[in-house]
């Protein structure tokens, strides 16, 4: 089922999300269908998107859902970072399909986080999936795109 996805200035968005305990996986495995089914919505309806954090459809919990070469249940990600080498580029978000902003984000990076069956997982995420990974964290902890701007002439309209 698709759900609203929260937009920009909704305050639900800013919010720290909480850790999602082990006994609580079967009651959210509705909202990861519903989580991938928001991804499939927006790049239908956009043109783009690859995952979707749960504090953009107003649940806060730390759980993201990636829609790449297969599909991912992201549960309590915690990343690190390899190496200094950063990047720029123009950001996208669900939460502000209009709008890109020009930020920076670390090249490579380590994932580790439980998948759907509560097994724990880790990855090294590089170059467009390190942004990508980086961005949903973000909403994790209530930041946005926006407030990572390099600069006040870092927004750009789509077209």
């Amino acid at each position: 089922m698709e759900r609203e996805i929260l937009l920009l200035g909704d305050p639900r968005l800013y919010a720290v999300s909480k850790e999602v305990e082990r006994e609580e996986l079967e009651a959210l495995r509705p909202v990861f269908s519903d989580m991938f089914d928001c991804i499939r919505a927006i790049r239908r309806d956009y043109g783009f998107g690859r995952a979707i954090a749960a504090p953009q459809i107003g649940l806060q919990k730390r759980l993201i859902c990636m829609l790449t070469d297969r599909p991912y249940v992201i549960i309590n990600p915690t990343l690190s970072f390899i190496g200094e080498e950063m990047m720029e580029l123009l950001d996208d978000c669900m939460s502000f399909p209009g709008l890109l902003v020009r930020v920076r984000r670390h090249r490579h990076c380590i994932l580790r986080y439980r998948d759907e069956n509560w097994e724990q997982q880790e990855k090294q995420m590089d170059d467009d999936m390190a942004e990508l990974i980086q961005h949903e964290y973000d909403h994790l902890d209530g930041i946005l795109a926006t407030m990572r701007a390099i600069d006040d002439n870092s927004f750009v309209m789509k077209k």
